[in-house]
């Protein structure tokens, strides 16, 4: 896997991420410990894209 396909790979990842907390913030009683650990993976993930295409770019 190239790290072009890897980051292609994470933003998929980071999208359905986004998409599981919009999904619980409908509910009537988002469970917001879940919500937040949605959250911290999501920033996980975006945290790597970044640090591979720094690593990239040098």
């Amino acid at each position: 896997m190239t790290v072009a396909e890897h980051v292609a790979a994470l933003r998929a990842k980071h999208a359905a991420l986004k998409q599981s907390v919009e999904e619980e913030n409908q509910r009537p009683h988002p469970d917001e410990l879940h919500i937040a650990e949605l959250k911290r993976e999501k920033l996980r993930i975006k945290d790597e894209i970044a640090r591979l295409e720094a690593e990239a770019e040098a």
